[in-house]
């Protein structure tokens, strides 16, 4: 079917659009195929945003800021906690089970017909599953953002209304979020061309992006500090969501220029990462080799 959309117009090139469209609807077609087990992963992804939820909501009984002067308070906290949902929810939907299959595509030789097709390759292996199911949690972040902002906008003491510039910063900053995540994990994926299987690094993806599910001033001080540059700007996940729910939760205005320099820097961490991914990735098919080889 990509192959078909892929050459109705070869002199212009294949309309991705109508690729991802189409694999889109494949998925879906897939997930309703076998609907109980489709509507039993949503209910397990909204129970463990519940569980989340419940647990910061016993932390809360017990302080008023997540981090000792940070300003993250209760509501401003769940704003961070919806973006971090809706962050990840668009990685595991649009990207995870695709980085999941491609060791398997290179053992069984699938990457050899992906190579043939007319199209990206990057964009083939990123993009040919959805996991619909995955963004049951992008509703149960928008369910929180909601409340969230309500509660930031009719409390007694400081209320805040979010204006529109900060909405659209939000908006852009979660899609640089998500690019900075797609980057580093298309980037591990593609080692397993030179290493056959690295469900170690796998494992490695998700323990350093759980640094990015907390506000970045915790780590800003003592034996955190190390982690906070790293995470800042070497591998820059402390970005992912900090910037846009700081943004919304804390609009700028902005008050110090290093928020500003932050801002920035997000932009260019996207790019770079975007970039550097795309030559980790195309060195990485350079060195493929045929199953049938």
């Amino acid at each position: 079917m990509a192959t078909q959309i892929a050459e109705e117009n070869p002199k212009h090139g294949p309309n991705y659009w109508k690729v991802f469209l189409t694999f889109a609807r494949n998925s879906l077609v897939r997930d309703m195929t076998f609907r109980m087990n489709f509507f039993l992963q949503c209910i397990s992804s909204v129970g463990w945003t519940l569980m989340n939820v419940g647990f910061y909501l016993i932390i809360f009984q017990y302080t008023n800021t997540i981090g000792e002067g940070s300003g993250w308070d209760r509501d401003k906290f769940f704003v961070f906690l919806a973006t971090t949902w809706f962050i990840n929810s668009l990685v595991q939907a649009f990207f995870m089970p695709n980085a999941e299959e491609f060791s398997e595509l290179i053992r069984t030789g699938g990457l050899d017909f992906a190579l043939l097709k007319p199209i990206d390759t990057q964009f083939l292996i990123s993009f040919r599953r959805i996991d619909w199911s995955a963004l049951s949690n992008f509703a149960a972040g928008l369910v929180i953002l909601v409340a969230a902002l309500y509660s930031l906008a009719t409390r007694e003491v400081d209320p805040m209304v979010p204006t529109l510039i900060s909405a659209v910063l939000y908006v852009v900053f979660i899609g640089c979020g998500v690019a900075i995540m797609y980057s580093l994990m298309i980037s591990l994926s593609a080692t397993s061309i030179w290493l056959g299987r690295n469900q170690t690094l796998y494992n490695f993806w998700f323990y350093i992006t759980n640094f990015s599910r907390y506000p970045m001033e915790i780590y800003n001080r003592g034996w955190g500090t190390p982690l906070y540059g790293f995470f800042t700007f070497v591998i820059p996940v402390l970005l992912v969501v900090n910037v846009p729910a700081r943004l919304l939760a804390k609009p700028i205005q902005p008050r110090t220029d290093w928020e500003s320099m932050l801002v920035v820097w997000a932009v260019g961490a996207t790019v770079l990462s975007v970039v550097l991914s795309r030559w980790v990735f195309k060195k990485a098919l350079l060195s493929y080799r045929s199953a049938s080889s």
